[in-house]
């Protein structure tokens, strides 16, 4: 069973649920969300008892916006706990903190910003939103002074992006002051079986433009990271199964990893795998379709997919709108000029800049040895708009 919703549907999510013959839920009134007329699509009733019925409920949302409704019509299932128990990056630590007994973390309200006293708080440490998603209100703080300045920019970020996703998704009442985990970043997109055990399907690199960066510009994955990180953050989702109790669940992971190798999860984001759909990367990286090894519970064969070497990266770019643009207010894109950027491109998504703060998703491939993902991380995206 899948739930579509904003902010995009992809047409391989679309082509593979139809292919599938699986129920889907439209929970968008945007009618030009969803482009395939073959799709097995059930109003909410039937939807309902399809998910009393079904044994084991494997449920896939392409959108956190869908929340809001599994929270309202499918509390006979247990999932509405299970989001929360990840959705709430608050609740998140308190779950794992006997996993991760020393990190430390503190929650403040969005009202109490302002009298936190930061000289008795670790630094650098992270500010973000109890409840979030895609970077918006995450700054890095690494002095004292720069906190009054930071304060400002998340008071602005939040009224900017003002109703644009549902409060089950983003929420900037409460927010979570934790430590910096010094190291690189990873995203894992990874399902739970029936037996509650982690099967891996993509590992990212979400590399960034400087120290200061908390950015989506670019992630990327390759087969040499799949060789070194696989067993390590399968662990890792192990123990977070565990504490948690789920099972049949999709999952996307960010985690961190030190300069002595511990890898320290950052957050689950549950009920799906890389958000607005750029999960399908897989497919073009090792031929992956991460909907289709959800839904029918198979497991990739990762000793045969890393028997060779192609030595290529495979990237999603992020053309996320500077936060200083009101997007709103774009009156166009140059997209001819801004794809030059790119060497080899796989698959190329544009975005309504009006509605997001985003212009377009871009998948390519580059040469382990070129310089491409530098250029992209730096590259001024001011200079396409107009």
């Amino acid at each position: 069973m899948i739930i579509l919703d904003e902010p995009y549907v992809s047409t391989f999510l679309q082509k593979t649920a139809c292919d599938m013959g699986i129920p889907v839920l439209n929970c968008s009134d945007d009618r030009e969300l969803i482009s395939l007329t073959a799709l097995k699509t059930v109003n909410e009733n039937e939807f309902i008892k399809i998910a009393k019925t079904q044994s084991p409920l494997l449920l896939y949302c392409n959108s956190e916006n869908s929340f809001q409704w599994i929270y309202s019509n499918l509390k006979h299932t247990g999932m509405p706990n299970a989001i929360e128990l990840f959705k709430d990056k608050v609740r998140f630590r308190e779950l794992v903190k006997e996993i991760y007994p020393h990190f430390l973390f503190r929650e403040v309200s969005f009202d109490q910003l302002s009298k936190v006293d930061t000289s008795k708080i670790i630094k650098p440490f992270i500010i973000k939103p109890a409840i979030g998603f895609f970077s918006m209100g995450v700054y890095k703080v690494s002095e004292d002074n720069e906190w009054k300045s930071v304060i400002g920019l998340i008071q602005a970020e939040m009224e900017k992006v003002k109703g644009l996703y549902p409060i089950e998704v983003m929420n900037s009442s409460k927010f979570i002051i934790e430590e910096y985990i010094e190291g690189a970043e990873y995203a894992i997109d990874a399902y739970y079986d029936g037996n509650g055990d982690p099967v891996i399907l993509n590992i990212l690199e979400h590399p960034f433009s400087s120290n200061g960066d908390v950015s989506d510009r670019i992630y990327f994955t390759s087969k040499k990271i799949i060789r070194k990180y696989l067993i390590a953050f399968r662990d890792v989702l192990t123990s977070i199964g565990k504490a948690t109790g789920v099972s049949n669940f999709p999952v996307h992971v960010e985690v961190r990893v030190d300069k002595n190798g511990n890898v320290i999860p950052i957050e689950v984001n549950p009920m799906r795998f890389a958000g607005w759909c750029t999960t399908d990367l897989a497919y073009y990286a090792y031929g992956i379709n991460v909907y289709e090894y959800y839904f029918q519970q198979k497991k990739p064969d990762w000793d045969q997919i890393l028997e060779t070497n192609d030595n290529k990266l495979y990237c999603i770019v992020v053309a996320d709108i500077p936060g200083d643009i009101n997007f709103k207010e774009i009156m166009g894109i140059n997209y001819e000029a801004y794809l030059l950027n790119f060497s080899n491109l796989l698959e190329f998504r544009k975005i309504n800049y009006n509605q997001y703060p985003v212009f377009a998703f871009s998948f390519i491939s580059v040469d382990c040895n070129s310089n491409e993902v530098d250029k992209i991380l730096k590259l001024d995206l001011k200079q396409y708009i107009y």
